[in-house]
């Protein structure tokens, strides 16, 4: 028998030893959190109970997955708990446990609080409590399959019950595990798998209540995706079109029943095949006939249809239901009475397309009413329509369109009514400017991140607003922001995502470069905008031409140069330079910059916007140099920049005029909620 030497032996267990170790070896974490707001020092005593926990975590197995151990006190105590997937076996679910261990400390290496997520494990560690039902809208990560269901309602119509079954099970489960799977058949004979879980401190209700809300805000905003999941430390799910998870120990309930054809008929032994024949024959002749002319009748019906619609709009209304609009409309007389017969006391604003009024109905709901323009071109069945298709976004970072009301040539727009107005009125007013804290500020920032992403990507079609601006964002009763004014918004096949126009609609400012001077948009031209928008929260100022010296300055321009300079404080607005936020509010600068960059390749989509204004652990890239585009246009009497004095502590942008340049008078629209239809 062959032996190897002793040093070749060695070397080849060592050898085998690491293959071992990186075949096994976790993959990236799925997605990862690390809290910024308080860091703990080396050689803490916080660091110190952290090591120790999290080194004692694993022996601390509820024999389920479930882990759970607190050590010190006071400000340096730690707490932490891992969850395993309730497929998982023993084995697998502790070598993920070991792995989240150390790649989580590497990924936030001196952060008080953070989370890990694999497919097989979730860890989390922080000096606050972890366990129980309490989260923020903000802690949910979304998980999504960017394509869609091919007959979006009937996967809905399968999977939402399926959902709420597993719920059921789920919480039902003991307190040493809260777990289910199962599995359904759509229609087309595709099979939705899903599985749900909490951890086994959550009462039933609670963890009801937790994946409940989980399945509702993921399907607010992914609806009709093939597949996703929602992470949270104290309950997830997850659904896919494949077999995920661990069916050998699960009970999967069966397919529906099919109904079963019953066995052909057998001719008597004797009989002519002929006449057999004779009858195939006859059935098939009939069947393909029949077959042809419903397939005529449609094809012609459709060819109308589409004759009827302009081709710009045939995507929206070939095949809308004109009777589901019924439940939006309002009696004319309803709404005139809530306005008190449309009253300058009720006037809210002005707009190209028409006046907003306050109203209130008689059950006590306040409603925004937009009176449009008599000169309104539009037939009430194209109205009709593009109502319902902007009352089917539904967004939290969306205003809600309520209904509408038509009675001769009065068209009346019926939208919920938010308290605070504008976010003009706040930001560029002295009076109100100091109410809007960085928190504040971030919290809008986000909120209106989310929306765009929202009319982007995951609305049933892709939608570009063109007029993304300060007063076009709405904020309600606790400064949450709302999109408003989609009368330039133009929609499009989820399929497409850019085109161009010879009418160049929009404010000077806003507009992206290539718009402005070609009328070539996209969902880029919307970045642009929230860029724009997203500098003027961080200087407090507006997007106004100014002299800086002999130069021609813009916001845009200027921030760069700071920004490049390293003199980032010389932009920011005064009010919040006595926060501790400073270098998340350089950050936001650094993706403001991204946002306006000259080329549109350039800059991020909005999903790469929300995951860098959620996750400071993600390096921004460098922007380019911002280049000045309007010049062209810019009336002469341009107000001065004020010299930035770090004894007063006055910001160089402060008190800048506005320019009364011939470019500004390209939009007139100063008020929310314009007409809905895009043009």
């Amino acid at each position: 028998m062959f032996k190897l030497p002793g040093k070749l032996l060695l070397w080849f267990f060592i050898f085998t030893y690491l293959i071992n170790t990186i075949t096994l070896a976790q993959p990236n974490f799925t997605s990862y959190y690390c809290e910024n707001a308080v860091n703990y020092t080396r050689n803490s005593t916080y660091e110190r109970n952290l090591g120790t926990t999290l080194s004692a975590l694993p022996n601390t197995s509820s024999a389920f997955g479930f882990y759970n151990l607190s050590t010190g006190d006071g400000n340096d105590r730690v707490n932490s708990m891992a969850l395993c997937r309730g497929d998982v076996e023993s084995d697998l679910c502790l070598g993920c446990l070991n792995d989240s261990i150390v790649k989580l400390r590497e990924n936030c290496p001196n952060q008080r609080e953070a989370t890990g997520y694999y497919d097989n494990c979730l860890l989390k560690y922080s000096n606050k409590n972890i366990l129980g039902y309490t989260y923020s809208p903000e802690d949910i990560i979304y998980l999504r399959k960017t394509q869609n269901a091919p007959d979006r309602d009937r996967f809905i119509g399968s999977l939402m019950p399926l959902l709420s079954e597993l719920r059921t099970d789920a919480a039902a489960g003991g307190s040493l595990r809260k777990f289910a799977t199962g599995n359904t058949t759509v229609h087309d004979f595709t099979t939705i798998y899903a599985l749900m879980q909490c951890t086994p401190d959550l009462s039933e209700v609670e963890c009801e209540s937790c994946l409940y809300d989980s399945v509702n805000q993921f399907a607010g905003q992914y609806s009709g995706r093939i597949g996703g999941s929602t992470l949270l430390p104290m309950c997830n799910f997850r659904y896919e079109i494949y077999r995920f998870f661990n069916g050998s120990t699960m009970l999967i309930p069966s397919p529906p029943t099919l109904p079963v054809s019953p066995p052909p008929v057998q001719p008597p032994p004797g009989k002519n095949k002929n006449q057999t024949r004779t009858v195939i024959i006859t059935i098939s002749i009939v069947t393909v006939s029949v077959v042809l002319i419903i397939a005529s009748i449609y094809i012609f019906r459709l060819g109308k249809k589409k004759k009827q619609t302009p081709p710009s709009e045939s995507i929206q209304t070939e095949t809308m239901d004109i009777g589901t609009v019924e439940s939006l409309e309002y009696n004319f007389s309803t709404i005139k009475a809530a306005t008190n017969d449309f009253s300058e006391d009720n006037k809210l604003g002005k707009g190209s397309f028409g006046a907003v009024y306050k109203g209130k109905l008689g059950d006590g709901l306040e409603i925004a009413v937009k009176r449009l323009a008599r000169d309104f071109r539009q037939g009430d069945i194209e109205f009709e329509n593009k109502v319902l298709l902007v009352a089917k976004l539904q967004h939290p970072n969306l205003v809600k369109l309520l209904g509408f009301s038509l009675e001769g040539n009065e068209r009346l727009l019926v939208y919920e009514f938010l308290p605070n107005a504008s976010l003009d009125r706040f930001l560029f007013y002295p009076a109100k400017n100091t109410i809007l804290d960085w928190e504040k500020r971030y919290k809008i920032i986000k909120g209106v991140a989310k929306g765009l992403l929202y009319l982007h990507e995951d609305s049933y079609l892709r939608i570009i607003h063109r007029d993304l601006k300060a007063s076009n964002i709405l904020l309600d009763a606790e400064m949450n922001p709302k999109i408003a004014d989609f009368g330039m918004a133009r929609l499009f096949d989820p399929d497409e995502s850019q085109g161009d126009t010879n009418q160049i609609v929009g404010t000077c400012g806003y507009m992206a470069p290539e718009y402005a001077t070609h009328g070539e948009f996209s969902v880029k031209s919307d970045v642009f905008s929230f860029g724009v928008l997203l500098l003027e929260l961080v200087t407090g100022q507006k997007n106004q031409c100014f002299r800086n010296g002999e130069d021609i300055e813009d916001l845009r321009s200027y921030a760069w140069k700071c920004w490049r300079d390293g003199t980032v404080t010389n932009i920011i607005d005064p009010t919040l330079m006595t926060g501790s936020g400073l270098r998340d509010i350089s950050r936001s600068i650094q993706i403001g910059l991204l946002c306006v960059q000259d080329t549109a390749y350039d800059r991020p989509t909005m999903a790469a916007v929300v995951l860098m204004l959620n996750s400071f652990s993600i390096t921004l890239p460098v922007p380019s140099k911002a280049a000045f585009f309007m010049r062209s246009t810019i009336d002469p009497q341009f107000p001065l920049l004020q010299e930035y004095s770090s004894s007063t502590g006055s910001s160089s942008l402060e008190k800048i005029k506005i320019s009364k340049s011939r470019s500004s008078q390209i939009s007139v629209n100063d008020i929310s909620m314009s007409e809905i239809v895009p043009r």
